[in-house]
């Protein structure tokens, strides 16, 4: 299928390791030219060039801090300069959910709340009302952001607050900019494969004294399909939606995680 994304330009927060790295990859081997935005800058600029040397494609490597107006204003108006266009936003820029202890009720302070929402919450905010006027001049764009399904399920108070809080935000910018030609959805991944999981998986293996393979089965009973997703399985997903081809598909949530959770959504 031709996804028809030639010649497209993207921004990609988060973009250089892990599922933003994924997704940036696919976008480029699909045609597109992308901007990978993150905070460090030796493993953005390590990043950017293996994926130029992989995909034929121009990767731009933008240091931003999401959690600051003035970075992502900034960085937005430097990806448009280097384009001339913006036709995608991926938000995949926020800390990370899963790898350690949940905190408690007791042990939520202000900062650790804030902190959380302002770099995921109003983080992909910022990028979406910063990429906007862009594309409702061209009169087409796609805002994907990557959230996560703590937004389904207890477990995580913050986790939840915060992907549940994304879905909102998402359904609200699709009224607003849909009738402008742009589409904004959300992704959800649950435990998905990226170069952290080998090390999580031994850290866990080591406290329970068992095997990697035995730590990795336990994970992957979480989903119908018992295996962990790799990363590239979430970016062929944003890849789609990031399409011409998703034109129906707007304010909506897709589930990747391989069938987590008994519950029914319709």
């Amino acid at each position: 299928m031709d996804l028809e994304l030639n010649g497209g330009t993207a921004i990609v927060t988060g973009g250089s390791k892990g599922i933003g790295k994924a997704i940036a990859r696919e976008l480029a081997l699909e045609g597109v030219d992308v901007a990978i935005v993150a905070r460090d800058t030796a493993t953005l600029e390590s990043t950017a060039k293996e994926l130029a040397q992989e995909t034929g494609r121009r990767i731009l490597p933008l240091v931003a801090d999401t959690g600051d107006d003035g970075s992502v204003r900034a960085m937005v108006g430097d990806a448009a300069a280097a384009f001339g266009h913006l036709d995608i936003l991926v938000n995949c820029a926020a800390k990370p959910g899963g790898q350690g202890p949940v905190p408690k009720l007791a042990d939520i302070t202000n900062d650790l709340f804030w902190d959380d929402m302002n770099v995921k919450v109003m983080g992909y905010l910022r990028c979406a009302r910063e990429v906007a006027p862009y594309m409702k001049e061209q009169g087409w764009g796609r805002i994907i952001s990557v959230s996560g399904l703590a937004a389904r399920q207890s477990g995580s108070t913050i986790g939840s607050i915060r992907n549940v809080a994304v879905v909102a935000m998402t359904k609200n910018l699709a009224d607003e900019l849909g009738p402008h030609g742009i589409n904004v959805t959300v992704v959800h991944p649950a435990n998905t494969r990226t170069e952290r999981t080998p090390a999580v998986l031994e850290a866990r293996a080591k406290a329970s004294g068992v095997t990697l393979e035995e730590v990795e089965a336990q994970m992957a009973q979480g989903n119908s399909v018992r295996r962990f997703i790799d990363s590239r399985e979430i970016a062929y997903v944003v890849t789609f939606l990031a399409s011409p081809k998703a034109g129906a598909i707007n304010g909506d949530v897709i589930a990747a995680g391989g069938g987590s959770g008994n519950a029914i959504f319709y």
